[in-house]
């Protein structure tokens, strides 16, 4: 189900999705929107099954049914959406281009060990994973999808068992390591030269954590030098852990903030499926980052009716349709619009209302 939230804080729950996509026959566990190309999503699920969906048309693009023996660990895109990489529990990691439907790289065994793995893309077209050996040590590696019979760098790092979840930031070519079950987060920086995958520092807390969300670069706060938040999931609470660089200046920090991916798409979705791929269309965060307001996703269900021959004679044009003017037009689209503005002020005016109606609320009790 997808979700349209709302300018204002809604007081009311929001109970209907702004459209439902059926089509595994298992559980869902893994989404990821597409990064350049609008309202595409990839679901895969339990059923060994990779979906990539047209969000705003509520229909399957393409399915990928055949292409993964057992269950899927993770899935992640490249840079520009051409392609994508998935780790499996049949210990294959494959590079997919889903519009040919096509596995254009594999490797079996990256890490030798039993244990879940884990892959993204860099920046620059490699891949980073994560592990175990066969001795139950995790690991990391770095591979090129051009060469996969030899890796660029392979560390050991620790005897934990936890499964290291992989946060990387292409701005600065840092990538987060968060165990699960671990009270720490590790950081490296992969850069061009050997070793390749630089140790850079650790963040250590007390509590475990149970699950990691990453903020995108767009909602960091670049006036105190943030250049990372992560979403550490507790058992009862959802804590934010803040990283900061340590800068005396107050001024625009160009090296840590360079343009990053926007909101907006580069590609609609019908050229992406046709074979366009495009660079993410950048933003500057120079005064941080501020929404577009009113960014409404449509979803306008195609009709199976419109793909069927006519079955009679074409009709000529009828008066009516030549006597319905512009200006009428112009003029019923117009009062559409005002329409339109009336609901959202009277739905703002409505939280307001519920707003001051739970303070006094807790005022009074």
């Amino acid at each position: 189900m997808v979700w349209q939230i709302p300018d204002y804080i809604p007081m009311r729950n929001l109970t209907e999705p702004i459209v439902t996509l059926e089509g595994h026959s298992k559980r869902v566990g893994i989404l990821t929107w597409h990064p350049t190309a609008r309202n595409i999503l990839l679901s895969a699920g339990g059923d060994n099954v990779i979906i990539l969906w047209n969000v705003g048309t509520g229909e399957a693009l393409l399915t990928l049914d055949d292409l993964h023996t057992d269950l899927i660990y993770n899935v992640c895109w490249n840079h520009n959406g051409s392609l994508f990489v998935t780790t499996c529990k049949d210990k294959h990691l494959r590079i997919i281009d889903p519009r040919q439907h096509l596995v254009v790289a594999e490797r079996f065994a990256p890490h030798e060990g039993m244990r879940p793995m884990r892959a993204v893309f860099t920046r620059d077209g490699l891949v980073f994973t994560t592990g175990f050996t066969r001795m139950s040590q995790r690991e990391l590696g770095l591979w090129d999808p051009k060469n996969f019979e030899e890796p660029i760098a392979l560390q050991e790092m620790d005897t934990s068992n936890g499964v290291l979840l992989p946060f990387y930031d292409p701005d600065s070519s840092i990538v987060y390591l968060c165990g699960k079950g671990d009270s720490s987060i590790r950081y490296f920086e992969i850069t061009d030269e050997a070793p390749y995958v630089h140790y850079l520092s650790t963040y250590s807390s007390k509590e475990p954590q149970r699950g990691m969300g990453f903020m995108p670069k767009r909602g960091l706060d670049v006036s105190k030098c943030e250049i990372a938040r992560f979403f550490k999931l507790h058992e009862r609470k959802c804590e934010p852990i803040v990283m900061t660089v340590p800068r005396k200046s107050d001024l625009f920090q160009d090296d840590l903030y360079p343009d990053t991916p926007g909101p907006e798409p580069a590609l609609e979705a019908d050229e992406w499926l046709s074979g366009k791929d495009a660079e993410p269309i950048l933003v500057s965060l120079r005064d941080g980052y501020v929404p577009v307001k009113n960014r409404e996703l449509k979803v306008t269900k195609k009709n199976i009716l419109d793909s069927r021959p006519p079955t009679g004679p074409r009709r000529s044009q009828s008066t009516c349709d030549t006597n319905f003017s512009r200006s009428a037009l112009e003029e019923l689209l117009e009062e559409l619009r005002s329409l339109r503005q009336t609901v959202q002020a009277h739905e703002k005016r409505i939280s307001d209302l519920e707003n001051k109606l739970c303070q006094f609320t807790n005022g009074t009790d």
